[in-house]
């Protein structure tokens, strides 16, 4: 049983999507970081709140690998073939439930890392109004402005 966990584990870190999320989680908890600084206060990125939600991504993404083990879903046809090439998959592919989550799970951090980059005075302003533009139009899901 200890070395199924163990090699379960070390398939998890060498996943190239698991690894993704991990990046986006340290880059957002960094510009959250520094958006706290000039604000002199703790921000839903850099707070309890924030942390919390980032250890749970990451929970998140080890059950799903454990749930790819056992069930074998492909969702690949949840993905835009245009999108498959933007990220260089190369088909057949096998997108489980742990990539499919850990693709929303990027582009939720990188949504929260323009904004902190706004927030913390990086000249990004204008990209950010454009993905806030493009959220409001096509989901409800806004990030909040806090």
């Amino acid at each position: 049983m200890e070395k199924t966990i163990f090699s379960f584990m070390e398939t998890m870190v060498h996943n190239t999507f698991f690894q993704a999320v991990a990046l986006a989680i340290v880059f957002d908890t960094l510009m959250g970081l520094l958006r706290s600084l000039k604000e002199k206060k703790f921000n839903s990125c850099f707070g309890i709140n924030g942390a919390i939600r980032k250890v749970a991504m990451v929970i998140c993404i080890l059950f799903l690998g454990l749930a790819d083990n056992i069930i074998g879903l492909n969702l690949i046809g949840f993905i835009p073939k245009d999108l498959w090439k933007l990220i260089g998959m190369q088909t057949p592919a096998v997108i489980g439930l742990k990539e499919f989550f850990a693709i929303l799970f990027i582009v939720y951090e990188i949504v929260s890392i323009l904004k902190n980059m706004t927030m913390a005075g990086l000249p990004v302003k204008g990209l950010w109004m454009k993905v806030k533009v493009f959220l409001s139009k096509y989901t409800s899901e806004l990030p909040d402005d806090d």
